[in-house]
């Protein structure tokens, strides 16, 4: 059944101090678990900012705030401080909520609850037709929430995606007890909660897209030297780095540096108008790195603090490629019993760090300790550790290893 209009309308939304009161107040004296939802503006402006919030609750009804008129959600988040929040997809709406001061203490994630039941399909919409019976309007999903005023159909579409939050959360903490996972559930919430904020990427221009086809670290530089300027350009006109220059266009530049207007014009991805409008900096750019002497080139490669590329390991370590492949079978097939994703039963990272350096003694005992030194929750080695030590005892014994 297709889901059209909230249940009480669509609310107007809370743009100054004296409305967000009364939200306050109603939301004080509502009852249960508060369904929360954020919308960004990813692609068109820079950072991941909340430009619109909206909330739940029974006898409180739907509220639509926005962040921007009112920065401080503090008062919000006091009285709401005893409250279960329900956020679909959490990781992705945490940081920008937090900005705002909005942190639950008790988290309720409805999409890795879907994860952890085996849904295939764990988008909202996907898990409220699959549940609920009902078809929500995904139109407006990648809009520009920095638009104002925002425009009737997308503050629509925006309170319809908390309009059944509680319902489905209630509906999976149901399926959750009856598989006998909701307690995994639960670790799972408490350790979302408990992740620190992600440090900065050293080195953050390394992800360019497309950056494997740069070979040398001279055009590293180049590489270097225009993500920076594109990522201040973009800071000060707060967009979107996207939009202001385009990835493929950062490695075009430096796998041709040229060297003045005409050959800068010549590249096919730096024929935009965003691209032209700062065509001076590029050129900068590329001179600065051009000019720079070799020992201020940047390294080929960062070293990491974990194990090489899986790829490589029947080359550097034939054994421990062997215990590598030994894990993921026993994990994939613990996943395949539990009904769930492998790298829900228990992370890809921590499988490779364990078959690259495994304990001292392939018991139950260290490899439980080792998975928990790493970061993996209490149930998941409970689950993996008995299987996990099996597998590998027996490699040894056949003398694989």
């Amino acid at each position: 059944m297709p889901l059209l209009e909230p249940r009480e309308g669509v609310p107007p939304v809370v743009a100054d101090a004296a409305d967000l009161e009364r939200v306050i107040a109603a939301f004080t004296a509502g009852t249960g678990p508060v369904a929360v939802d954020a919308e960004r503006a990813s692609g068109y402006r820079y950072g991941q900012r909340a430009y619109l919030i909206q909330l739940r609750r029974a006898g409180a009804g739907t509220a639509l705030i926005d962040p921007i008129a009112c920065p401080d959600l503090t008062p919000l988040d006091e009285a709401l401080a005893g409250a279960e929040m329900i956020l679909h997809a959490a990781n992705q709406d945490l940081p920008c909520l937090a900005e705002v001061g909005l942190v639950p203490r008790r988290l309720f994630d409805t999409e890795l609850a879907g994860r952890l039941l085996g849904y295939p399909r764990v988008g909202l919409g996907s898990m409220v037709e699959n549940i609920l019976g009902f078809t929500l309007e995904k139109g407006h999903s990648a809009a520009d929430w920095s638009t104002r005023p925002l425009p009737d159909d997308w503050l629509r579409y925006a309170a319809l995606d908390v309009e059944l939050l509680v319902e489905l959360r209630d509906a999976l903490d149901g399926l959750l007890k009856e598989a006998g996972k909701l307690e995994w559930a639960l670790e799972e919430f408490a350790a979302i909660l408990a992740t620190p904020p992600r440090t900065p990427r050293p080195d953050p221009w390394r992800r360019t897209s497309g950056i494997h086809r740069v070979r040398n670290r001279r055009a590293l530089a180049v590489v270097r030297e225009v993500w920076e300027t594109r990522d201040r350009i973009a800071q000060e006109r707060d967009l979107s780095p996207g939009r202001v220059l385009q990835d493929a266009a950062i490695v075009e530049l430096a796998l041709s540096t040229p060297k003045n207007p005409a050959e800068l014009q010549g590249l096919a991805s730096l024929r935009g108008r965003g691209a032209r409008r700062h065509q001076a900096a590029w050129l900068r750019a590329v001179s600065r790195a051009r000019g720079l002497p070799d020992g201020a080139l940047p390294q080929a490669n960062l070293p990491g603090d974990g194990p090489p590329p899986a790829h490589r390991w029947p080359e550097r370590d034939p054994e421990a490629a062997k215990r590598l492949n030994a894990a993921r079978t026993v994990v994939a097939a613990l996943a395949d019993e539990h009904t769930m994703p492998s790298e829900n039963l228990l992370q890809p990272d921590y499988v490779r760090r364990l078959a690259w350096t495994p304990p001292d003694e392939s018991t139950s005992e260290a490899i439980s300790a080792a998975l928990l030194s790493l970061g993996a929750r209490a149930w998941q080695v409970g689950v993996v550790a008995t299987p996990l030590a099996k597998a590998l005892l027996r490699l040894e014994s056949k003398g694989d290893i």
